[in-house]
């Protein structure tokens, strides 16, 4: 298996320091560079390439919302994991519809950060119970206040059957082998979504698959 190269971006040194020594017993991780603001970052970025960013939201000189609408316009293959100290409700869903691919508070068990790291890198998302139960509130606050949501895509029986599965957290092979396609297929099957659905990666079709009661 090869490597997962990730970053870490955060003006705290004390903290990269504790995530860096956190994360060093995974085998399958390799750091390829530390940033203290979201310019460093991008510099970074050029030179290393990481497969996986974890990013902090508040950061001098360039903080993490503007970082990640750079970073996803600039390189949209590379995952964005935020890794942040705030907890509020607008922040996560807003981070998420930028392109980030999950969102994890500074206080998450080690064993948490490993897991959403590679999760970002296999599936192209986490959703842990917070990013879940905000998005349950969201929703539940909008139909309360019978407010719409996005109007529906229509979708094909085989778009909505691919959906489904991707969040089931499933990933592309899994997907084809179950439902016998290529993973060339299934691959473009989820492009075709990303862009049918106007959303920014697969993190944005859990969330669309969520509001229009697509999944439970």
């Amino acid at each position: 298996m090869s490597l997962i190269k990730f970053a870490i971006a955060d003006d705290h040194k004390i903290f990269r320091q504790g995530l860096v020594y956190a994360l060093a017993d995974d085998k399958e991780l390799d750091l390829v560079g530390e940033a203290d603001n979201g310019h460093a970052l991008i510099d970074l970025v050029k030179k290393r390439m990481p497969d996986v960013i974890l990013l902090d939201m508040k950061m001098p000189e360039m903080d993490g919302i503007e970082t990640t609408k750079q970073i996803h316009t600039l390189y949209p293959e590379i995952k964005i994991l935020m890794l942040t100290s705030y907890d509020n409700e607008h922040f996560i869903l807003h981070l998420l519809e930028l392109g980030a691919n999950g969102y994890l508070l500074k206080n998450a068990d080690p064993s948490e950060i490993k897991r959403a790291i590679h999760s970002v890198y296999t599936n192209d998302y986490y959703f842990n119970h917070l990013v879940s139960s905000t998005m349950l509130k969201t929703i539940t606050r909008k139909n309360s206040e019978s407010v719409k949501t996005k109007d529906a895509v229509k979708l094909s029986e085989r778009e909505l059957e691919v959906l489904k599965l991707i969040c089931q957290e499933m990933t592309t092979s899994e997907i084809a082998g179950k439902i016998f396609l290529s993973s060339r297929t299934v691959e473009g099957i989820r492009t075709n979504l990303i862009e049918k659905i106007g959303v920014r990666n697969t993190a944005g079709l859990v969330i669309y698959a969520v509001k229009n009661g697509i999944i439970v």
